[in-house]
């Protein structure tokens, strides 16, 4: 199916449309913001859909799977479209999962991805950091969470509040130069730019000005760019999950955002219901002074030494892939860059409410 079929339910113009698809804590809250507000791009009301990986379209006819695309994505995630516009998806999970972008590639054939690579072992603690405030993780240390591992991949010690407990596993996700080369089979080399996290913070107007150019859009006259979520920690790990992971009332205490990406309708009525909206101001209390600064701590040898040797081959076939040498991310001396830096994102997976 092509996108000319689903143009002529829309107003005659077919849009572009871009997805920043990862990797989580790579910058892509800061990239997807900052062209969020480039008057030629329409970004989605929430940053992460993850649409395309959360459901199913093989047994759907062309017709049912254009009514759907465009209810339950174009009109719910871009209301505010404008003919010309390229659209801007956010979803940290395709990365993960190229084989699931197949329904967006027959929609959009020139669809483009912009996909964020960073060490991984500065990549990694920031993400565990942000597991713990979104109520995924119950390990407030990394190198033991680092060590559960293969626990977990045998469905051992999941905190119950976890959405997924594929975002708990480290090691895998880390491997960029596996996802990426994986990607790239998928959707072809040719759609696809790197965004390397070290450029990012040396110079983010040439990177945003590189992507631009990629889209085939004019430069604007952007000149702030400071990053956006930065790495944050918690007072209790217990409370944030009982604040971000509820047991009961999920749809009464999420987030709007969160509430869109499930596709659950925004509950007025409930929402002004006696004591609820008090309730809601509450929990925004409690969260707001749960947060602190995130902790600054170094990886030991013994982790760093590990670490290192888990993605030497990963890193050297991520180098291969993009003709560029990223060896001095493994080296014993190669300081590791605070995890609150710049922002980055969670890996968000098909389940699970999101982020607040």
């Amino acid at each position: 199916m092509q996108w000319s079929h689903i143009r002529s339910h829309e107003s005659g113009t077919s849009p572009g449309w871009c997805s920043i698809v990862g990797a989580p804590r790579c910058g892509t809250t800061s990239l997807a913001r900052y062209l969020g507000s480039n008057p030629n791009i329409c970004p989605a009301n929430v940053k992460e859909p993850h649409y395309f990986s959360r459901r199913e379209f093989a047994r759907l006819s062309e017709g049912e799977f254009i009514d759907r695309l465009i209810a339950e994505y174009l009109d719910h995630f871009f209301p505010g479209r404008e003919p010309g516009q390229v659209l801007l998806d956010g979803s940290v999970s395709y990365l993960y999962a190229p084989e699931r972008l197949k329904p967006a590639l027959d929609a959009w054939p020139d669809a483009k991805f912009i996909i964020a690579i960073r060490n991984p072992l500065e990549m990694l603690p920031s993400l565990h950091q942000r597991h713990i405030c979104n109520g995924d993780e119950d390990e407030s240390d990394f190198e033991r969470a680092w060590s559960l591992v293969g626990d977990r991949r045998r469905g051992q010690r999941i905190p119950r509040t976890c959405a997924d407990p594929r975002l708990l596993d480290y090691e895998e996700i880390g491997r960029l130069g596996k996802y990426v080369g994986q990607f790239f089979d998928i959707v072809g080399r040719e759609r696809c730019f790197v965004s390397v996290f070290d450029d990012l913070v040396a110079d983010p107007a040439i990177q945003y000005r590189r992507i631009l150019d990629f889209l085939a859009l004019p430069p604007d006259e952007r000149c702030d760019f400071a990053p956006f979520r930065s790495s944050t920690g918690v007072r209790s790990v217990l409370l944030q999950r009982l604040l971000k992971r509820p047991p009961v009332a999920r749809s009464l205490f999420a987030s709007e955002a969160a509430l869109r990406r499930e596709g659950i309708a925004i509950n007025k009525r409930v929402g002004n219901l006696p004591g609820v909206p008090a309730l809601k101001a509450f929990r925004k209390r409690l969260l707001k002074w749960n947060r602190t600064s995130a902790p600054s701590r170094q990886l030991s040898e013994e982790l760093r030494t590990e670490m290192i040797a888990t993605f030497a081959v990963d890193v050297a076939k991520l180098s291969a892939l993009l003709g560029r040498d990223f060896s001095h991310w493994l080296t014993t001396d190669c300081p590791i860059r605070p995890s609150q830096s710049i922002d980055c994102d969670p890996f968000a997976v098909p389940t699970g409410m999101g982020s607040a």
